[in-house]
């Protein structure tokens, strides 16, 4: 099974929605919508997209606002698509953490193109993948490929976002040695990242029932309670 990258699409214009639904569908990502802005948070919150696609004209807050607020606490990919050509609020955007803007009206060919575009500059800025232990670890039947971005168990590829996967990978990075917290969600999530656990503790349970035959028993990813995670020892590769 490929992984497909999540992305949200925040809109009210459903119109619009439906034709990015199904031309990102059709391009193999998986969708997630919101009308909202306090959707778009919560569902941020809840399901870590891996890119997010943020109209500015929402009809509870401005699109900004939740810019601001995802960016005291997450580096993920996010793209300004509006109405709004004024070159001051392109560059409002951009200096609040806009990763690109789009004006609409838009191609469909543009939109994909800045979407690969911005999902590959974060791997190269965040260092998703990488490792200096080698291009593999192996657990058990738990094996980490750091160049594809990839975890399989017993062969099978466990289809993990890309935030499952670099909590997978600093782990296995690292593994036999509790990691706390608070070093996961500042690797992940960036040094301005809140130190509530509560979306580190949703990405794990997500792994978990990926790669786990009995994730309320884990065997390749340990809780030290109150202090972090453990990856189970194994061999690199």
């Amino acid at each position: 099974m490929e992984v497909r990258d999540r992305v949200l699409v925040v809109e009210d214009d459903s119109s619009i929605t439906n034709l990015m639904k199904t031309v990102l569908r059709a391009n193999n990502y998986e969708v997630l919508t919101a009308s909202t802005g306090a959707e778009a948070i919560s569902l941020i919150t809840s399901h870590c997209p891996d890119l997010v696609i943020l109209d500015l004209g929402l009809p509870d807050m401005d699109g900004v606002s939740v810019l601001q607020q995802v960016r005291t606490w997450s580096a993920m990919p996010i793209l300004v698509v509006s109405a709004r050509t004024h070159e001051r609020d392109k560059v409002e955007a951009l200096d609040l953490g806009a990763d690109d803007y789009i004006a609409k009206p838009f191609g469909t060919p543009e939109l994909l193109a800045r979407i690969r575009a911005a999902l590959r500059h974060y791997r190269l800025r965040t260092g998703a993948g990488s490792s200096p232990q080698g291009d593999f670890f192996q657990t058990g039947a738990l094996r980490i490929d750091y160049a594809r971005h990839r975890v399989y168990v017993d062969g099978r590829d466990a289809g993990l976002t890309q935030n499952e996967f670099r909590i997978v990978a600093m782990l296995g990075r690292h593994a036999g040695r509790v990691i706390t917290y608070d070093s996961i969600i500042r690797e992940i999530w960036g040094p301005g990242a809140q130190r509530d656990n509560k979306i580190l503790r949703v990405n794990m349970a997500n792994i978990r029932r990926k790669i786990e035959k009995n994730p309320a028993q884990p065997e390749y990813i340990c809780t030290e309670t109150g202090v972090g995670y453990l990856m189970a020892d194994g061999d690199s590769l």
